[in-house]
């Protein structure tokens, strides 16, 4: 049916024998459809949707590309991508059982916000990346590309039939899978191109401003679209307010669990990275008492001397090796010299 026009749009209503009706709409030819998957056919559509999604999105693809500049290794990127995993798996869940705003100016905004994304991580780039507080940067990112991946699957899910939460991770499966073939072909083409064209540090402000100009004009573009619409807030209630703190509640029990899942994963990586990227410096000693030194005596109360009387004359060094030494013959003082036996 596709030739029988420039466009051949599909509508089909196929009705199980459990008699729920399924409504499926596609443009084109979409293949062979399984009008009453199993799990694993809806799994495996879905795999190879998100795959095919991830390698298809420029956007999502430089996002990527910003977050490898500046590490290039695995044991980096792993909490680093992690995040940015467990971030759109959160909102793309949310999305598909309908808790997304359902409105004409959020896609906008959502396209408009990833192209801001892109441009900081970029900007990040040039200044010098933090790699402590990365992660946390590209978790608050991720959320937003959750979105951008659900109006991509919006269309989609009517090929899940009953499997919704099975498609769902299937897909996120395939982006995965799409995102470990991306670092794996750019981790060593970023090392190649460091090493013997360009030095790192002048290849990654040029990488980093070419994104970072790319991802300025797709915002410009994008945040003209989005002035275009008109924002219609809701009105307040109660139910809107029982709504925010779920919301509320929620995203501080996956920030605390992301807090403790990724210090335990970050720590071994910052610290390599730290003594990789610090010059060695010399160690700093302790002052200790020297072997060689004599022992320190304690000050003891001076004693009188028998031949003088005087009780100044010996000395307060508490030395048992301290003798009186012989008189002085011209100052005729038997106790103003003292000689030390060593």
């Amino acid at each position: 049916m596709e030739r029988l026009a420039s466009r051949v749009q599909t509508v089909l209503r196929f009705m199980p024998p459990n008699g729920v009706v399924r409504a499926f709409q596609f443009v084109g030819d979409p293949g062979i459809v399984s009008l009453d998957p199993r799990w694993h056919q809806a799994a495996l559509r879905f795999v190879q949707s998100g795959f095919l999604h991830i390698l298809d999105g420029i956007d999502h693809l430089l996002f990527l590309l910003c977050l490898v500049i500046p590490f290039r290794r695995f044991n980096a990127l792993i909490p680093i991508v992690t995040a940015f995993t467990v971030a759109h798996s959160i909102t793309l869940i949310a999305s598909a059982y309908g808790f997304a705003p359902n409105t004409l100016w959020f896609p906008p905004l959502v396209e408009t916000v990833i192209a801001a994304s892109i441009l900081y991580m970029a900007l990040e780039n040039v200044i010098g990346a933090n790699v402590r507080r990365r992660w946390i940067v590209t978790f608050g990112f991720g959320l937003v590309h959750g979105f951008g991946f659900s109006f991509a699957l919006r269309e989609s899910l009517q090929f899940a039939g009953s499997h919704l939460l099975t498609s769902l991770l299937a897909f996120n499966v395939g982006v995965e899978l799409g995102q470990l073939l991306v670092l794996l072909l750019c981790i060593p083409a970023l090392e190649i191109l460091f090493r013997y064209v360009l030095n790192e540090r002048m290849g990654t402000l040029i990488l980093s401003i070419a994104v970072a100009h790319t991802g300025w004009h797709w915002m410009s573009e994008r945040a003209v679209l989005f002035s275009q619409y008109r924002i219609q807030w809701p009105a307040l209630s109660v139910g809107l307010f029982v709504d925010i703190l779920g919301w509320l509640v929620l995203a501080l029990i996956v920030g605390g669990l992301g807090w403790l899942a990724f210090g335990m994963l970050w720590n071994p990586a910052a610290q390599e990275l730290d003594q990789e990227a610090s010059p060695a410096e010399g160690g700093v000693s302790e002052a200790t008492p020297s072997a060689e030194a004599g022992p320190v005596s304690e000050a003891t109360p001076a004693t009188e001397d028998p031949a003088t009387g005087d009780p100044g004359a010996t000395s307060g060094t508490g030395d048992p090796k301290a003798t009186p030494g012989p008189a002085n013959p011209e100052a005729g003082d038997p106790g103003a010299t003292l000689r030390t036996e060593e």
